[in-house]
């Protein structure tokens, strides 16, 4: 598969940013990120580039709303048991624990998850979807639960192999 390129990140004085991605679909998408926090959102016709065809503008809240719901924050698609995010040096991962892992009914600093992988976890997300962002210490892990760890790559994969056999080995 094809990596995903940003065509174009273009600074526009006195009012944000824009940015244009070519899609793998033939599309087009323009998003300027107003200083104010708006953004606009506009794509355009496949068969005449220069048109644009749609446009919505979002206040910050609507957009980081839109961003957790493509970003697989708030519904992650049944075909995608584990899902992971590069931000440079950074990886944000999704990770489902399943009924064996050491991680089931233990809390986060019982397992000491931070201090022995230097990996975080951002987020928890139960089974019936409520939601612990920021999680303490003192959260208990459940079956079924998805976690959602930052960190660099090899932090990830350590904080995994900790919640799942309970070593870092």
């Amino acid at each position: 598969m094809e990596e995903i390129k940003l065509v174009k990140e273009t600074d526009l004085p006195g009012i944000g940013k824009k940015f244009q991605l070519n899609a793998r679909s033939g599309d087009k998408v323009v998003l300027v990120v107003h200083d104010d926090g708006r953004r606009e959102i506009f794509h355009y016709d496949n068969e005449d580039p220069e048109e644009s065809i749609s446009m919505v503008t979002l206040d910050d809240e609507e957009s980081r709303c839109i961003a957790g719901i493509l970003g697989g924050m708030i519904y992650r698609p049944k075909a995608v048991e584990t899902v992971e995010v590069a931000l440079g040096e950074v990886v944000l991962e999704w990770y489902k624990i399943e009924a064996d892992a050491y991680a089931v009914n233990k809390s986060i600093g019982e397992m000491q998850v931070r201090k022995r992988t230097g990996g975080t976890i951002i987020a928890v997300i139960e089974k019936d979807g409520c939601r612990t962002i920021n999680p303490l210490p003192d959260i208990v892990i459940h079956n079924g639960a998805t976690l959602i760890i930052l960190g660099e790559k090899e932090q990830v994969k350590a904080c995994k192999r900790l919640l799942f056999n309970g070593s870092l080995e």
